[in-house]
């Protein structure tokens, strides 16, 4: 299973570069290979001051050894082994009118000290944080991601939706960091579901999503915006850095287990801003998007 997981996330990494490439027109993914001291590496792909896309980056990793203590205590195991890999993508167009996009794909696998498997599970998921709220465009994003979840289970979406809501939540702002998608984790084989079951469910959602992404993209990236909208969203950025340095797990995870830091905080945007106690004015576009993230929506 790890082994065609991670070929599947080598290909995918290639699809969704070669298609951003595409859509940007001026910029290219610059690939930095790395390797991790206490076992495997990765390579990350990041794009710099393109027409549309800002900053982003397409990482993969496959890394294993012994599971730090930190993470002993986290999983409630001793001294076991683990292998770990996915794909983390994210997205900061210029546009302010255009959303950021994070997603990731993972599988992870854990051995007792004689190398047998004692766990193995899929993680991951996709969602959108926009700055001005369009709402056709989250209810495409919506519709693409239960397309992904209806083919294996009618309730995936709404579970994994909600999930989500929950996940990626600023609890010391209270509110959502974006209009969501999907999360889940712990996807491990049951009496209903295979472990080839989970990655073929896994391997759905990654693949709906430049269909997801790309057609909100093309409607965006060159609507006008003022210098107070790109202010606007470099407000919003900060509560992403926050989110991301506070409550994400994977970066929390990567810096436990002594992974790559430049790849662990590429999902950092470039220029960000943090004003005092900021207020937007009321029933302007930026107090419309922040009722939203207040209370977030069923979109579907």
């Amino acid at each position: 299973m790890k082994d065609q997981f991670y070929t599947y996330i080598q290909n995918l990494q290639n699809q969704i570069t070669q298609a951003l490439e595409k859509v940007d027109g001026k910029a290219t993914f610059k690939e930095d290979r790395w390797e991790r001291p206490e076992g495997g590496g990765g390579q990350s792909r990041v794009i710099e001051n393109g027409a549309v896309f800002e900053k982003g980056g397409v990482n993969i990793s496959a890394v294993h050894g012994p599971l730090p203590e930190s993470m002993q205590a986290y999983f409630k195991v001793g001294e076991v082994n683990f292998f770990a890999c996915g794909l983390s993508l994210v997205l900061h167009p210029k546009n302010p009118m255009t959303p950021t996009v994070h997603a990731n794909w993972r599988y992870f696998e854990m051995y007792a000290k004689d190398g047998s498997l004692i766990d193995q599970w899929f993680g991951g998921g996709q969602d959108l944080t926009p700055y001005y709220l369009f709402e056709e465009d989250a209810l495409h994003f919506h519709q693409q991601c239960k397309k992904a979840c209806d083919l294996h289970h009618l309730g995936f979406y709404k579970k994994f939706k909600n999930q989500c809501d929950r996940y990626f939540f600023n609890e010391h702002r209270e509110e959502a960091r974006g209009i969501g998608g999907l999360f889940f984790d712990y996807l491990k084989a049951n009496d209903d579901f295979s472990i080839q079951d989970r990655y073929n469910f896994v391997t759905e959602v990654g693949n709906v999503f430049l269909d997801a992404y790309l057609p909100i993209v093309s409607k965006r990236k060159d609507l006008p915006y003022t210098e107070a909208q790109r202010d606007w969203q470099e407000l919003r950025r900060g509560r992403y850095v926050e989110f991301n340095l506070i409550h994400d797990k994977g970066t929390l995870f990567g810096l436990k287990t002594k992974g790559r830091i430049e790849s662990i905080l590429m999902s950092l945007p470039p220029h960000v801003q943090w004003k005092y106690n900021y207020v937007p004015e009321p029933e302007s576009q930026e107090a419309q998007l922040l009722a939203v993230l207040k209370n977030p929506k069923e979109w579907i």
